[in-house]
C-alpha cells in the first residue's frame, strides 16, 4: 500500500494549568520541524480552560507514513510538557477548502464537526458535505473559511471546520437553512462517532 500524500497535521492537546495553547503549538512547531522543515502553524484553537487544536500545514504536500507519524508523536510526548504528554497527531489530507464572505475579518471562533460514517453510507455522506453542506455553510455572511479534511490517524475520518466571525451565525436564517435541506436530513442520522466542537481561535505568535 502507497504511502498518503498529506497536506496537514493535527495536534490535539490539553494545556495545563501553566500552559497555553499556543506555548504548546510553538514548542510542538520546533519539533516537528526536525523532520518537515517547511512545515508552519496554521491555526491554535482551544475550548476555554479545555482541549486544543493546533493546526499545522506543509508548504508541500508530501507522503508521510504511519510510522513516521507515530515517531513525531512520541517525540511530542516526551518533549516535557505536561500538555503534550498525551497529545494526538494525526495527519490529515485536504477535501474541500472555501472562501467564505467574512474572509481578511477576525474570526474568534472555530467550529470543528468530525465523525464516521456509518458502513454503507461513506461515498453518499461525503457526496453531500462536499457537494451541498459544506460549500453552502462557506457561503453563509460571517463565515471566513470552511475545509474538510480525512483524518489518518486518531480519527473521526471525516473532519469539517469553520472560521465565523462570531458563534451567532451558527443560528442565523442562512445557515439553518443549509442545515435543514432533504438530503442533510437523509444523510445526518448516519454520523458515528461525532464531535461537535466550538473552539476560540488564539492569536498565531
Amino acid at each position: 500500500m502507497s504511502t498518503p500524500v498529506i497536506d496537514s497535521l493535527l495536534l490535539r492537546c490539553t494545556p495545563a494549568a501553566h500552559e497555553t495553547a499556543t506555548t504548546l503549538a510553538q514548542t510542538a512547531l520546533a519539533l516537528l520541524r526536525q523532520d518537515l522543515a517547511d512545515l508552519r502553524l496554521l491555526r491554535v484553537a482551544q475550548q476555554p480552560q479545555g482541549i486544543a487544536y493546533l493546526y499545522f500545514a506543509l508548504g508541500n504536500p508530501q507522503p508521510l507514513s504511519t510510522d513516521q507519524t507515530l515517531q513525531a508523536e512520541r517525540r511530542l510526548q516526551g518533549a516535557g510538557s505536561a500538555g503534550l504528554a498525551a497529545c494526538e497527531l494525526s495527519r490529515l489530507q485536504l477535501v474541500m477548502q472555501r472562501i467564505g464572505p467574512a474572509q481578511g475579518e477576525a474570526t474568534p471562533v472555530h467550529y470543528a464537526v468530525e465523525m464516521d460514517p456509518e458502513v454503507g453510507w461513506q461515498d453518499d455522506l461525503f457526496a453531500w458535505y462536499d457537494q451541498e453542506h459544506l460549500p453552502g455553510l462557506a457561503s453563509v455572511a460571517g463565515t471566513a473559511q470552511a475545509f474538510r479534511y480525512l483524518n489518518l490517524d486518531h480519527g473521526p475520518l471525516s473532519l469539517a471546520c469553520y472560521d465565523l466571525v462570531d458563534a451567532e451565525v451558527m443560528g442565523c436564517p442562512a445557515w439553518l437553512a443549509v442545515r435543514g435541506t432533504d438530503w442533510s436530513a437523509r444523510v445526518r442520522p448516519h454520523f458515528t462517532n461525532t464531535r461537535r466542537t466550538m473552539f476560540d481561535t488564539q492569536a498565531l505568535p
